[in-house]
C-alpha cells in the first residue's frame, strides 16, 4: 500500500522487544499478537545471528557495492534474483514526484532460497575473482536468519490460535541486501508497506527508518525507530494483514537519507505459491466478516510486483519448490 502525503517526523518510536529466547512460549506468542495489533513493528533479540557475524556479512555487501557498474550490471536481476540498480525501484508508483517516477535512489541484490534445489539454482553469484568470501559469507546469512524466521513464525501461529508449524512448514524465503547512498533530497526508500507475510530487517546502525502507526490518518505522523544494537527489526506485510482481516498491522514505512551511507539486510518470509490465502477463523465473526475473498498466493504477488516492475512478470511466483 502507498499513501503520498506526509508530514515531518517529531517523535522517536519506541517498539516491543521480543525474546526470542524466551521458554515461555505463550507469554512470548501475546507479546507478538499485542505488537502486531498495535504497532505492526517490533524488535527481536536473542535471535541466533551473532554481531561480529553481521558486520562481517555488511562488510562483504559493501564490497559487492562498490564493485564497477559494469561488474554489478551483468548480473542485474534475472528471476528475482541478482542486482537491482539505482532508480529501478517505485515503492510509491503513485506519487507524482519526477524523483519518484525515475524510482528510489537505492540499490540491492537478491538472493533466493537455499532450501530448494530448483530454487537455489536459480540464484546468481558474483565471480570469487571479485569478491572471495561473498558467496559463503551469504549462504551462511541466509541458513542464520531462516532459523531465526522460522521460529518467529512458530510463535506468530500460535498468536493466533493455529498449529505452530502452521507458517513455518515450507516458507518462501528471499535474502536482499540493500545499500543506501545517504545523499541528502528525496527518501532513499519511498513510503510503503511490505506485500508480504513478515520482514525480518538487520541495519548497519545508520539511522533513516520511519514508520507511520496510521496510514489513513491524514495529515500523516512519522516517527524514527531507533537502532537497537544486536536487535533485527520485524514488520507485518501486507499479506498478514489480509489474511488475519486487518488484525495485525501493516505498517507503513520509508527510509530518509541522514547524509551517510547505510546498509541494510532485509529478509522476506511468504508462504508457498499456491497457498490459498483466507481469513483464519479467530480473526472473523458475525460482526466483522472477512473483508477481502480468498486468493491463491502466487497470484496475490504477481499482481502486487507489477505495482514495483511495471509490467514485467516476476517469476519468482511461477516456481514452485520440490515436495
Amino acid at each position: 500500500m502507498t499513501v503520498t502525503t506526509t508530514t515531518t517526523t517529531t517523535t522517536t518510536l519506541n517498539l516491543p522487544i521480543i525474546d526470542l529466547s524466551s521458554p515461555d512460549r505463550i507469554s512470548t506468542a501475546n507479546s507478538i499478537r499485542q505488537a502486531c495489533v498495535e504497532y505492526g513493528f517490533f524488535y527481536l533479540v536473542n535471535h541466533g545471528v551473532d554481531e561480529d557475524f553481521m558486520k562481517q556479512a555488511f562488510e562483504e555487501s559493501a564490497k559487492f557495492f562498490s564493485l564497477p557498474i559494469q561488474h554489478k550490471v551483468n548480473l542485474n536481476r534475472k528471476e528475482y534474483r541478482g542486482y537491482t540498480p539505482l532508480y529501478a525501484e517505485k515503492l510509491d508508483p503513485s506519487s507524482l514526484s519526477k524523483v519518484l517516477l525515475a524510482g528510489d535512489p537505492k540499490e540491492s541484490y537478491y538472493i533466493g532460497s537455499l532450501e530448494d534445489a530448483t530454487s537455489a539454482s536459480l540464484n546468481q553469484w558474483p565471480s570469487e575473482e571479485l569478491v572471495p568470501n561473498w558467496r559463503p559469507t551469504m549462504e551462511s546469512l541466509f541458513w542464520k536468519i531462516l532459523s531465526a524466521g522460522k521460529k518467529l513464525l512458530s510463535l506468530i501461529a500460535l498468536s493466533l490460535n493455529l498449529d505452530e508449524d502452521f507458517f513455518s512448514k515450507k516458507p518462501e524465503a528471499f535474502l536482499r541486501l540493500l545499500r543506501y547512498s545517504g545523499e541528502l533530497g528525496s527518501c532513499a526508500a519511498s513510503a510503503h508497506s511490505d506485500y508480504g507475510l513478515v520482514t525480518l530487517l538487520i541495519t548497519n546502525g545508520v539511522p533513516g527508518l520511519q514508520i507511520c502507526k496510521e496510514k489513513l490518518k491524514q495529515p500523516q505522523v512519522w516517527e524514527d525507530v531507533s537502532h537497537v544494537e544486536g536487535g533485527i527489526i520485524v514488520n507485518i506485510g501486507d499479506m498478514m494483514e489480509r489474511w488475519t482481516n486487518c488484525v495485525y498491522q501493516s505498517t507503513l514505512h520509508r527510509v530518509m537519507p541522514t547524509g551517510k551511507e547505510r546498509y541494510s539486510v532485509a529478509f522476506y518470509m511468504d508462504p508457498p505459491t499456491d497457498c490459498v490465502v483466507e481469513c483464519f477463523e479467530s480473526c472473523c465473526s458475525e460482526s466483522s466478516p472477512p473483508r477481502f475473498p480468498p486468493i491463491r498466493s502466487g497470484d496475490y504477488f504477481s499482481e502486487r510486483f507489477k505495482l514495483i516492475y511495471g509490467s514485467e512478470r516476476d517469476l519468482k511466483w511461477s516456481i514452485k519448490p520440490k515436495n
